[in-house]
């Protein structure tokens, strides 16, 4: 159990620095020279070459790499472009917001996912099962923006229960931001429930046809039993992975859905500092979705270890 632990915990951290290397590498790559796009055209030899000289623009990439990781692992990820504010004291406020909609996102998507997922397997092939299939596939082929304008239009518009756009900024507060979390949310959940409900039936029917849940009903067990004390734990096993890349998905996934809510989230902040050319926020945001990413992977190798007892012995493998 601790050789796994370190196994995924060194994996997980090789990850993050290979990502640190190719997000500044990336990040420093963008055409244009970064100095003129931020001061502009008109902007004198002279101011362009004092900036240059304070992003440090003129010195090797490497040094400038080891600078930033150093000021990160502090929590310093240098000032922003534009509004010269401390890009983490920024990108903290921004994400904070984001991360009330992910939390409903996914307190409503992983648990109505599974149990529609479960409800499917267990109907294989009867009607709750073709409805529930047909929707989550729906739910699949349609992008997050679509189902987004679509919400606006029947709960916005056709019958105005909800806000169709945000109307406070950044330092908005959760009662004045959670009435227009619901719509966002509602979007990223039904695109992120669909995978999960196909890979949950899946999972549920592999495991329903198994030897030992056929044991246990010959035993005399009740199908809630069967399902919730043998098959469940099982099924869950593959579908952990798939939850995991959704939650990470979610970082990216948001920056649409924000933009078409105008909420202020760490989405429209990454789009705003991309138009302005401000290399610190964008290096911060995208090394936070890497943490993030590499961050749902290993809770998901912990939980399928938890559930799984042959990975808490010497030689177990994940799927």
């Amino acid at each position: 159990m601790l050789s796994f632990l370190l196994r995924r915990v060194v994996t997980a951290l090789g990850t993050l620095v290979l990502s640190s290397v190719l997000v500044f590498l990336a990040v420093q790559s963008l055409p244009g020279d970064v100095a003129t796009q931020v001061l502009g055209k008109d902007a004198t030899p002279s101011a362009v070459a004092a900036l240059r000289d304070k992003l440090h623009l003129d010195r090797p990439a490497w040094e400038r790499y080891a600078e930033w990781v150093n000021g990160a692992l502090h929590g310093d990820f240098g000032a922003s472009l534009v509004s010269g504010k401390p890009v983490g004291g920024e990108v903290g406020q921004y994400l904070g917001n984001s991360a009330l909609i992910a939390l409903v996102t996914v307190l409503f998507a992983v648990t109505g996912s599974l149990v529609l997922g479960v409800l499917a397997g267990l109907y294989r092939d009867r009607w709750p099962d073709h409805l529930i299939s047909t929707v989550s596939l729906i739910g699949m082929s349609v992008p997050e923006f679509v189902v987004a304008t679509v919400l606006v239009l029947l709960f916005s518009i056709a019958v105005p229960v909800l806000p169709a756009v945000v109307l406070y900024g950044p330092e908005a507060t959760v009662g004045q931001l959670l009435p227009a979390v619901w719509l966002p949310a509602a979007s990223l959940a039904i695109v992120m429930a669909a995978y999960i409900v196909r890979m949950a039936r899946t999972s549920v029917i592999d495991v329903m046809a198994g030897e030992y849940v056929t044991t246990a009903r010959l035993k005399g067990l009740s199908t809630w039993r069967v399902v919730t004390r043998h098959a469940l734990p099982s099924a869950l096993l593959p579908t952990l992975h798939v939850i995991a890349l959704n939650v990470a998905w979610l970082v990216g996934g948001v920056a649409v859905v924000e933009n078409v809510f105008n909420y202020p989230g760490i989405g429209k902040l990454m789009l705003s500092s991309v138009q302005n050319r401000d290399l610190p926020v964008i290096q911060a945001i995208a090394l936070i979705s890497a943490v993030v990413y590499v961050c749902c992977n290993l809770a998901a190798d912990l939980g399928a270890m938890a559930l799984n007892p042959k990975l808490r012995t010497r030689g177990g493998r994940t799927r």
